[in-house]
């Protein structure tokens, strides 16, 4: 995940200035130079760590913050409220347009992902009730119009394309196609180049002045790091770009370039790329975001994940079974792959405060161990899944020839199903005592949770 290693060295930074409890002006400008270098080493825009140093050490001694009680937590507190601004200060919406249909035109350099995440957007549109049409306007990439035919089908999207067409005679086109069949939100995929030339601008321009969309997003790869906020500097001087989706977040990039664009361009960073699935786009929350790089977590987009892929159906049933003291093999491979679809476990484990993903070691946050598991429940039949009491030593032989495991990691996963299983029973019998004392207080309040 990208700021890790700025995180780490901010965690630091502050932990040293808590343990000193009172602090001293000498002290606030040694944990700032601090700061500085950590933002430089992550990528940021030196122009930018400058202003922001000098913002923070401003209002830090400015504000009688060192005769607090709490100084070193008022100071994390300018921090993450320098760092919220720093981003453009809250999240900004795709503009719709009062007549439909609203169109977005996606540019950007070649290799960014701007196919991908297109296709990403339009799907998040669809989620959102909207009816989207993506458009294949990149006639210069070999199998361009092939990749968004295929991730449009896999997202049930239509896709409309004219071959190697003038991309502006396929925009126009699109257009008119959109209005008379219903689809109020288009997504125009423009050429890319491995650089930026005139001759990439000069058809952007036509394109834009041709159809005027509602929206020109810019899709910049955050591996790129200054050179994507170089990029967005040149794409926004020549077509006024409206916006940013920034992909490839997830990585290992340094993140730089998130807490650079918006004061570099004055264009917010309007959605985040974070996985390669087709569902891995995010609203980009400069709150959030800041509170992940302080180490404080995000557990609202880890609540908003978990209402997204948890079934309250599932849940609702669940939660009879455990009222009878029901909880089967069955139960537990549904609860295991409702979380294995929230993502990868170390950017969940990020989510959570105070949690360091690099700290847990690879034991905790083994993706794979949950693919195991599903594995060994799946080489089971129902009637073992149901009554775990029924597998004795030949039929445990049988499910690891199956699964290609040992027998001792199917002894480990049962080990794990009994500490779940008691800890369900657990929590069944506090929610039953919780009833009865306090009636129907909560009810429903939580029904994502997997017991």
């Amino acid at each position: 995940m990208a700021f890790e290693g700025l995180t780490e060295k901010l965690s630091s930074v502050f932990k040293r200035m808590r343990n000193k409890g009172r602090l001293t002006e000498a002290d606030v400008k040694e944990a700032m130079r601090e700061i500085r270098l950590a933002l430089l080493e992550a990528d940021v825009s030196y122009k930018v760590v400058k202003d922001f140093v000098s913002k923070v050490t401003e209002e830090a001694i400015g504000a009688n913050v060192l005769e607090s009680l709490t100084p070193a937590q008022t100071i994390i507190k300018i921090v993450n409220q320098e760092l919220i601004a720093l981003m453009g200060g809250g999240s900004s919406k795709l503009s719709i347009a009062s007549q439909p249909p609203t169109v977005v035109m996606l540019v950007g350099l070649q290799g960014a992902g701007k196919t991908t995440n297109g296709a990403k957007l339009a799907g998040l549109m669809k989620k959102q009730g909207k009816r989207p049409l993506l458009v294949a306007c990149d006639i210069y990439r070999p199998a361009a119009i092939k990749q968004l035919e295929v991730v449009g089908g896999q997202l049930d999207i239509p896709v409309f394309q004219m071959g190697q067409e003038n991309p502006v005679t396929i925009a126009n086109a699109a257009i008119e196609h959109a209005k008379k069949h219903g689809n109020d939100i288009v997504f125009l995929d423009t050429a890319g180049r491995l650089h930026i030339d005139d001759a990439l601008m000069d058809e952007l321009r036509a394109v834009r002045e041709a159809i005027s969309p509602t929206e020109i997003l810019l899709v910049v790869d955050a591996m790129a790091g200054q050179d994507a906020v170089n990029a967005a500097k040149t794409f926004d001087e020549a077509l006024n770009i409206d916006g940013v989706i920034l992909t490839k977040l997830d990585g290992d990039a340094r993140g730089g370039a998130a807490l650079s664009i918006q004061a570099v361009t004055g264009k917010p960073i309007k959605f985040v790329g974070m996985g390669e699935k087709l569902d891995n786009i995010d609203v980009f929350h400069p709150d959030r975001m800041a509170s992940r790089i302080l180490g404080m977590g995000d557990v609202l987009s880890l609540i908003e994940k978990a209402e997204q892929q948890f079934d309250l159906e599932k849940a609702a049933a669940l939660q009879e079974k455990l009222k009878k003291n029901r909880f089967t093999l069955s139960d537990y491979y549904d609860q295991l792959s409702q979380v294995k679809s929230m993502g990868s476990l170390s950017d969940l484990a990020a989510m959570l405060p105070g949690v360091n993903a690099n700290a847990l070691g690879d034991a905790a946050i083994d993706g794979k161990m949950l693919s195991r598991t599903e594995a060994i429940i799946l080489s089971m039949t129902i009637e073992e899944r149901e009554n775990p009491n029924l597998l004795n030593s030949s039929r445990k032989k049988r499910i690891a020839a199956g699964c290609g495991m040992q027998v001792v990691d199917i002894n480990r996963m049962l080990k794990q199903f009994e500490m779940t299983q008691q800890v369900a029973k657990q929590m069944s019998r506090q929610m039953s005592a919780g009833k009865r004392k306090f009636g129907t207080f909560g009810k429903g309040k939580f029904p994502g949770l997997p017991f």
